[in-house]
């Protein structure tokens, strides 16, 4: 007998995922909150670096698991969130007259701490209900995390329309609201404790993935070609928002399909011995994919690990920091944040899904790219970017906010199935959280870069800077860190794929 509860987890954890990257609109409202606080650049990147700062504190979420249950820990999670933006947005909007620097920068460490949260309720409901599948689904799931910013700024035309591109403040109520209302709406499902049995799986996840590549299609379409769209200005958006729930209708039809093929057809003994026997195999392959299990300790020591470190922090946790700072990117270009907001949100979300098919595939063939082998083709493309946008052009600077957000996407998204490959199963919730403690760092030192020249070249009443000159430098410094990061990477794949044909002979 067939449960739908398990695939109503899944629904949920992608409506979670897709309003869950709520720091991604950080850029879309970072230049009115810099206006408000009366601030610099400088103290503006250490903002965004107090947000990245909370997942510093995502282990509280693990240990508060070990006490609570799922649905508990979400409502924790989001009610965080709540406060956090929720009180950013009261002060935005004068409601709060004033708000000192520190306070500031606390409610932003806040804010971010409550992703983590949301997070881990998605990944251990991912574990409890797709248990020989769970690396897919999250790098499935994960992918509308990718796509936040789009969600966010579609919600936002929604309500407002494209007359009021000035309230800023609608995406702090927003990141305040949505995630509470999202988490109660799903609560119901998170009870059910059944996991995924049976051949349904291949085709629920089929119909998941390919429902996923036409909503990413659809908001690249409305972000790159809105001339192409003809229709009413909110209905474009609105149809986006109508595509991700659009997912709760899934269930349904592979519960009805369930029962058609169950009243047309007798399952013989045969059938059930073969889905056995592919289920027994799965937990074959999932157990020869074990390798070394790394502590704490023997990751610290590892130079592989420290590669991997050095990567992800020229990689991925660079890509964030560009993505922070698309609002003065865009200021300083003569554009609109939400523009480049939508772009580099709406491509990050195809470079996760890209790495969701990669781990599919990789799941069911054996001579597949590695992951390590995929992290460095895509360091290459991007540190490429990085020297594009020196070139002052809106084409160069639109295709290079793409590219870097497609390979920022895939590279975070590429990292969970690394990590555990590399590293081990056992200890992964903190070896993991080990490899994204570079973001803050990473966050820290290459926005200070930015936002040390940014001021440099800005005036000193306004604290704004217009024109090519306010990031040239930066990309250019970008560049070769990005290019350091695509030659440790080559190095990482080539130490990784010797030690698995040790392994292999």
């Amino acid at each position: 007998m067939m449960s739908i509860y398990p695939w109503l987890t899944l629904v949920a954890i992608i409506w979670l995922q897709a309003v869950n990257g709520t720091n991604t609109t950080f850029p879309a409202y970072s230049s009115a909150l810099k206006s408000r606080l009366g601030i610099s650049q400088l103290n503006l990147n250490n903002l965004a670096v107090a947000s990245d700062l909370g997942k510093v504190f995502g282990w509280c979420s693990g240990i508060a698991l070990n006490h609570l249950p799922l649905w508990l820990v979400l409502i924790v999670g989001v009610a965080i969130g709540a406060f956090g933006y929720g009180v950013q947005f009261l002060f935005l909007t004068t409601k709060i007259s004033t708000v000192e620097y520190w306070q500031a920068f606390l409610l932003c460490v806040i804010s971010g701490k409550s992703i983590c949260w949301i997070n881990t309720v998605c990944y251990v409901a991912a574990m409890q209900k797709f248990p020989n599948k769970h690396g897919i689904v999250i790098s499935l799931t994960t992918s509308y995390s990718g796509i936040s910013a789009k969600v966010y700024i579609a919600m936002a035309e929604v309500i407002l329309g494209k007359t009021n591109p000035n309230n800023k403040s609608i995406y702090l109520l927003q990141n305040s609201l949505v995630p509470l209302a999202v988490a109660i709406i799903v609560l119901p499902v998170l009870h059910d404790t059944k996991s995924v049995v049976g051949g349904e799986k291949k085709v629920g996840l089929s119909i998941m993935f390919f429902m996923a590549g036409l909503t990413g299609a659809y908001a690249i379409l409305t972000t790159t070609a809105p001339e192409f769209i003809t229709i009413k200005q909110r209905m474009p958006m609105a149809i986006l928002l109508g595509m991700i729930m659009s997912t709760c209708l899934v269930p349904f039809l592979l519960k009805a399909r369930f029962n058609i093929m169950s009243k047309n057809k007798v399952t013989t003994i045969h059938e059930v011995t073969k889905r056995t026997v592919e289920e027994a195999r799965e937990d074959e392959e999932m157990e020869e994919r074990k390798g070394r299990e790394y502590g704490v300790g023997d990751l610290v020591r590892s130079l592989d690990f420290w590669l991997y470190f050095g990567v992800y922090g020229c990689g991925g946790t660079l890509g964030l920091v560009y993505a922070n700072n698309l609002g003065q990117i865009a200021q300083s270009s003569g554009m609109s944040e939400a523009e480049l907001v939508s772009i580099s949100s709406s491509f990050g979300f195809f470079g996760k899904l890209g790495s969701a098919l990669l781990s599919a595939l990789a799941s069911r063939q054996k001579h597949v790219v590695s992951n390590t082998a995929s992290l460095a083709m895509l360091m290459v493309p991007m540190a490429i970017s990085f020297f594009l946008l020196l070139i002052h052009s809106k084409i160069f600077l639109l295709a290079g906010t793409a590219i870097i957000g497609m390979s920022t996407g895939a590279i975070t998204s590429l990292a969970v199935s690394i990590t555990s490959e590399l590293f081990g199963f056992k200890h992964f919730a903190i070896n993991h959280n080990l490899l994204v403690a570079n973001i803050p760092i990473g966050s820290f030192l290459f926005g200070y870069i930015a936002a040390r020249i940014y001021d440099s070249k800005g005036g000193e009443v306004h604290r704004v800077c217009n024109g090519s000159s306010c990031f040239h430098q930066t990309f250019l410094i970008w560049g070769f860190i990005c290019a350091v990061g695509t030659v440790l990477s080559f190095v990482l794949y080539y130490r990784t794929s010797r030690s698995h044909k040790a392994l292999d002979s």
